[in-house]
């Protein structure tokens, strides 16, 4: 068993280890350089800020599939952090992939300099099938000079190679429908243990992410291992308001073998097959929703998580931590209108069969178009199907969870996010992730759709500086918005950013009663 590479060197016992290091102090401004509690690193600066890419935080999962991740043995050569590390395996083109992925990324305006600064930590989206910390969207070089904060951003294990669940067929994969939730616990750790080293404050990380990446936050507020981890939380389109059941969780894994040609039995053949065989495997359906692709997420295995994140209440080890929860008006006009076209040429006729495929919800389609026409007369067809499938499956558990925070007085901020693309003439409304972009002041970055007129840069001023302004204090308020009450029922207060912002009560009242008439089931569970 190695000593942590800190208590080594604090120990004595490593003296010739910093051998390496002792010509830190000469190297010029452009190379920085950092004594991780895994070895040192060398990154590069870029406007007053330095950047440290493809740390590694966990060892290589190739030989240990399906297993809670390991701290990598120590180095004691300078690494070098110049480039972002691999991603996880996963379907579709990326440049670096591989199941040696457990890399985080740093951006900071100061190195081991006492700065106490707050550290915001960023999971990335992707249904916790694909994605990585490496997208333009998520460079933080603007978050950290405007706030004054280190940034970091993560890699790790996702779809099969994260969530397959396997236990209830092999006892030897314990832990294998969450190993991916165990990498982030994992990087949790190196950001407590080496905060300090990059100008940070241990005491003061926020977790934010949008999409899989907030589902991944609620995750984490419900399990024992990640409690005192990060001490504040942003979700944005991303909730998980209940887990994986372990008897679905089986019968996905099941499906998956059955793809893979492998028998219930012959778990252990899992271990040897190429990563490309895993990847191509993912194309199964799902036996719990077959209309759909097969999917992987938190299971409750009793281990990791013994509990729903959310229900049937808030996870009371986290009801005291500070949290921003935020949804677009528009979610679904790309990540349904992407795939469907045909969507945006409706008419009346033919919304409720398409309502009935999409909305998750067992609700009468032709009562919900009804309604929406009474309460929105100048609503088009596709206006109807994007609103009723917006509220029906991507935002309702934003409001569970909202709801249930504010049952138990946690601190809770709740916003909307109006400010629509301008792309193609603004037929995407405010769609699923416009608010990343803004959340990391980067409107101007590869595949930002906010566009970079006055008013989504006063937007992406707007949010960032409330994103800042809870991972330093606790309190998203700041002097460039109106007074951001908190979310308590039954007033809902929520803030809604776009042509003018504003604090508006319960934004979206009559729809969050039409489908509150039904109970929420999140998919995927």
């Amino acid at each position: 068993m190695h000593m942590n590479r800190r208590a080594m060197i604090q120990s004595g016992a490593t003296l010739s280890l910093m051998a390496p290091l002792m010509g830190f102090a000469r190297k010029p401004a452009d190379s920085p350089a950092a004594v991780t509690s895994n070895g040192p690193v060398r990154g590069y600066s870029a406007g007053g800020i330095a950047i440290f890419k493809g740390i590694r935080y966990g060892a290589d999962t190739a030989t240990t599939r399906f297993a809670r991740p390991a701290r990598p043995e120590p180095w004691t050569d300078v690494q070098s952090a110049t480039s972002y590390g691999a991603a996880c395996p996963q379907t579709g083109d990326r440049e670096a992939m591989s199941e040696d992925c457990l890399f985080l990324n740093v951006w900071t305006p100061g190195l081991a300099d006492g700065g106490k600064r707050p550290v915001m930590v960023y999971f990335h989206g992707g249904a916790y099938a694909s994605g990585s910390g490496s997208d333009a969207l998520y460079d933080g070089t603007n978050l950290a000079t405007k706030g004054d904060v280190v940034v970091i951003t993560v890699n790790h294990r996702l779809n099969a190679f994260g969530y397959v669940s396997l236990a209830k067929l092999n006892p030897d994969f314990p832990d294998s429908g969450n190993a991916g939730m165990w990498d982030l616990v994992l990087a949790l750790e190196w950001v407590r243990d080496n905060a300090a080293a990059f100008g940070g404050d241990p005491s003061r990380v926020m977790v934010f992410g949008q999409s899989g990446g907030g589902a991944k936050i609620a995750t984490l507020m419900a399990a024992p291992s990640a409690k005192g981890l990060f001490h504040s939380a942003a979700t944005m389109s991303g909730q998980q308001v209940t887990a994986c059941g372990p008897l679905n969780g089986k019968a996905r894994a099941e499906a998956y073998l059955d793809q893979l040609s492998i028998g219930a039995a012959d778990t252990n053949a899992l271990k040897t097959l190429p990563a490309d065989r895993l990847v191509e495997a993912l194309a199964a359906r799902d036996p719990v929703h077959p209309a759909l692709g097969l999917y992987f997420g938190p299971v409750m295995d009793g281990r990791f998580l013994s509990c729903h994140p959310f229900w049937p209440d808030a996870p009371s080890q986290s009801t005291g931590l500070p949290m921003i929860l935020g949804n677009t008006r528009d979610e679904t006009r790309n990540l349904i209108g992407g795939r469907e076209p045909d969507s945006f040429t409706l008419d009346w006729a033919h919304v409720p069969a398409r309502l009935e495929r999409h909305m998750r919800c067992d609700i009468d389609p032709h009562e919900v178009v009804a309604r929406y026409r009474e309460v929105y007369p100048h609503y088009t067809p596709t206006d109807v199907f994007f609103a009723a499938t917006t509220a029906g499956r991507s935002w309702r558990g934003q409001v569970e969870e909202a709801d249930a925070r504010a049952r138990e007085n946690g601190p809770t901020w709740v916003y909307q996010m109006d400010l629509a693309s301008p792309d193609d003439g603004g037929k995407w409304g405010a769609p699923h992730a416009i608010d990343i972009a803004h959340a990391f002041d980067n409107p101007g970055a590869e595949g930002s759709i906010t566009g970079t007129g006055p008013m989504a840069r006063r937007v992406s001023d707007e949010l960032s500086r409330a994103f800042i302004a809870l991972a330093r204090s606790g309190d998203p308020n700041h002097a460039g918005l109106p007074d951001w009450h908190r979310h308590t029922l039954p007033a809902r207060e929520t803030m809604v950013f776009g042509e003018t912002t504003r604090l508006v009560n319960d934004p979206r009242k009559a729809e969050r009663k039409l489908f509150a008439k039904v109970p929420f089931t999140q998919w995927g569970t």
